[in-house]
């Protein structure tokens, strides 16, 4: 019996591909769905600083990113569950729903506080949708065809990094920042549209695990309001005791929230056991590192090398058009280059792009080796996403698929909102010191280093069973 990271492969063309007839709809509105998420998130970090200057509150900066991730978290955990019971299709429906009411308060709002309940929205939206979508690939498309659909879900960032940044640049300079939100309101139900028919012939599957689940959900909202709170520390840190305050607030919330996300991981996973669990836990620590360095990288270039949102946005262009490269390199390197080394190599990758956007903060380097530094980072992504979730499917039994898909997503979720709330109290403590932006970066770089220890124990010790739905495709990955 074969792992899921040694399968021998069947040759091209033993199943139709992701663009034949059968699944031409689906892949193009999942896709589609991914771009949406893709624009939206490239857009928002673009201009974010622009946004925090017109509303003011500038020390709830980082809480505007940690509160979707800390709604998402409960969305996928109700979207997983939703999905193993009743099927991707209603989940997804809802989330998408919900997405776009969360872009319309967003849009409109007249206060920081109420674009944070806009963005609350959104996240709970984008956790609910991304769990369905995982669902929808593993139980509409072939196991062999997941490298190449989860490679695609990567190239829908190519057109969004293309325009994204520079164009919600222009549109915050030139109209009203306001417009990156209500601009791409109609796109979701476009998506939805295009997946319908398929997600809607899927029948649920009833999960092994769905015993002892109810607690699930408030366990999540448990986590999402520990990560919540942990961005709203900044703002006590001028009261008295202020900093004796946050920083004990801080680690009792970081202790609680270990304990509560326990159950909602794969058994083992806060202890990096081998396979799964690791793999599981590398999503959300190489996620964290990412994203952290990622939201301030452009308030960096704008406030420290005098760039415009416009230009600014620019790294986050390059940056992603070298993910979605990354990801078609991986995908044709599936024949040859197990899922174990090409988690790690991205790991690696992603390590040394923050690490050098930490040393360009605390050097004064050129904005031009910050940016190409940073730009490696979205390669070293684009290498060790797909692998990730190829890998978490393939180790996964049918009725744990959607567990385990959001246990995935609230690692990729939990991981940057945490540390997002820790870098605003850096933030906040460090206002106006010229070492603001280099101790900031300075936790996403050690958080890196966490990442590629897990991604060096994502190999499982023992060949995973294959179950039965698996069976058919266990001679191969890459068909089609």
């Amino acid at each position: 019996m074969n792992s899921p990271d040694t399968m021998p492969r069947v040759p091209a063309g033993a199943a139709p591909g992701i663009w034949s007839a059968r699944h031409r709809l689906t892949t193009l509105g999942a896709a589609g769905l991914v771009f949406v998420g893709a624009f939206e998130a490239l857009a928002v970090t673009t201009v974010m600083p622009v946004v925090t200057a017109d509303l003011g509150s500038r020390f709830l900066y980082a809480l505007a990113f940690a509160a979707p991730g800390g709604a998402a978290i409960i969305g996928m955990v109700i979207g997983g569950r939703a999905a193993d019971r009743f099927g991707p299709a209603k989940p997804l429906l809802v989330a998408i729903a919900l997405f776009g009411i969360g872009l319309a308060v967003a849009g409109t709002a007249p206060d920081m506080g109420t674009l944070i309940a806009g963005r609350g929205l959104q996240g709970f939206g984008g956790g609910g949708m991304g769990v369905a979508l995982y669902v929808l690939v593993a139980r509409a498309f072939p196991a062999a065809l997941h490298p190449r659909v989860f490679a695609m879900y990567a190239a829908a960032w190519v057109l969004p990094s293309l325009v994204g940044p520079a164009l919600a640049g222009a549109v915050a300079e030139h109209l009203h920042w306001r417009w990156v939100f209500l601009g791409v309101l109609l796109l979701p139900p476009l998506g939805l549209a295009a997946v319908w028919p398929a997600a809607r012939r899927l029948p649920s599957a009833e999960s092994g695990r769905s015993e002892g689940r109810s607690s699930h959900t408030a366990l999540a909202i448990a986590i999402a309001g520990a990560v919540w709170a942990i961005g709203s520390l900044p703002a006590w840190w001028s009261v008295p005791w202020g900093p004796a305050l946050v920083s004990a607030a801080a680690a009792l919330l970081l202790a609680l929230t270990a304990l509560a996300v326990r159950p909602l991981l794969p058994t083992g996973a806060l202890r990096l056991e081998r396979g799964l669990p690791s793999a599981v836990l590398a999503r959300g620590l190489i996620a964290a590192a990412y994203f952290g360095a990622e939201a301030y990288l452009p308030f960096m270039l704008i406030e420290e090398h005098g760039l415009t949102p416009a230009t600014a946005g620019l790294s986050l262009t390059v940056a992603a058009i070298l993910w979605a490269t990354g990801s078609h390199l991986q995908a044709r390197l599936d024949t040859r280059l197990a899922h174990a080394p090409a988690i790690l190599i991205g790991a690696v990758t992603v390590l040394l792009s923050v690490g050098s956007v930490f040393a360009g903060a605390a050097l004064h380097w050129p904005t031009a080796a910050i940016m190409a530094g940073w730009a490696i980072g979205g390669a070293g992504m684009g290498f060790t996403y797909p692998r990730l979730t190829s890998l978490t499917l393939a180790l996964s039994p049918e009725t744990e698929r959607g567990f385990n898909s959001a246990s995935m997503s609230v690692s990729e979720s939990l991981g940057p909102g945490l540390l997002l709330g820790l870098s605003g109290i850096v933030f906040t403590a460090l206002a106006g010191g010229p070492a603001i932006f280099s101790a900031v970066l300075a936790l996403p770089v050690a958080i890196a280093v966490g990442g590629v220890w897990a991604a060096a124990r994502v190999r499982a010790e023992e060949p995973a069973p294959i179950t039965e739905s698996r069976a058919a495709h266990a001679t191969g990955r890459r068909a089609g």
